[in-house]
This record gives C-alpha cells, sequence and structure tokens, in this order.
C-alpha cells in the first residue's frame, strides 16, 4: 500500500509522518484491496477556528471501493486519529458484507454431505 502525504498552510513534523504509515498500515488486516492513500493535511490561519484548526481528510485509492475519511482537531494527531477512526469503521463494514454468510438448513447440510 502507497501513502502519500501532503500537507497545506504549514509544516509538517517528521514524527507525523512515521506515526500516519504505521497506523494506516494497520488498516490491511481488514482484506479490502486498498493501492493506495492520500493524507491531505489542512492548517487554519484564523484564530477563531482553535479546536478546528487542522482538518485531515483521508482518501483511499485502487481496485476496492473508494472511501474518503475527514477529521478535525487541534492538533495534526488529534485530527489523523479522528480521520483513522472513520475510515477503519468504514473499512469493517464492507469486510462484513463482503463475508459469506452461508445460511444452510439443516436439510441442505445433510444433502450436501
Amino acid at each position: 500500500m502507497k501513502i502519500l502525504i501532503h500537507s497545506r498552510n504549514g509544516a509538517l513534523a517528521e514524527d507525523f509522518r512515521v506515526i500516519s504509515k504505521e497506523k494506516l498500515e494497520t488498516l490491511v488486516r481488514f482484506s479490502i484491496p486498498i493501492d493506495e492513500i492520500k493524507v491531505e493535511i489542512k492548517h487554519e490561519a484564523n484564530p477563531r477556528f482553535g479546536k478546528s484548526s487542522h482538518e485531515v481528510s483521508l482518501t483511499t485509492h485502487g481496485s476496492g471501493p473508494f472511501m474518503r475519511a475527514e477529521g478535525k482537531g487541534k492538533n495534526d494527531l488529534a485530527a489523523f486519529d479522528m480521520a483513522v477512526e472513520a475510515l477503519e469503521l468504514q473499512l469493517r463494514k464492507a469486510h462484513e458484507r463482503a463475508k459469506d454468510v452461508g445460511h444452510d438448513t439443516l436439510r441442505n447440510k445433510a444433502v450436501n454431505d
């Protein structure tokens, strides 16, 4: 999985890149095909935005479903955590839908065995 990080209107800490890659690589456990994740960080200079001055949006690309998640917070990591949580929820739903439930009755099991 390829991870692209882009920052607008502000500098990005180097440890943010390491932390974000570690968290995004754990999303592989849902076995949904994702080729690329774009992480876009926007910093708002207006002090009136205080608690939501940092915005992170995650966008997936690949042969699997297209997904987008956003998060806002006081700093980059808080906003990133909210976005990852939203993306993880979407991936979990897609993973559950893809499962084969197999509603076999007892009669069908006896015939198939």
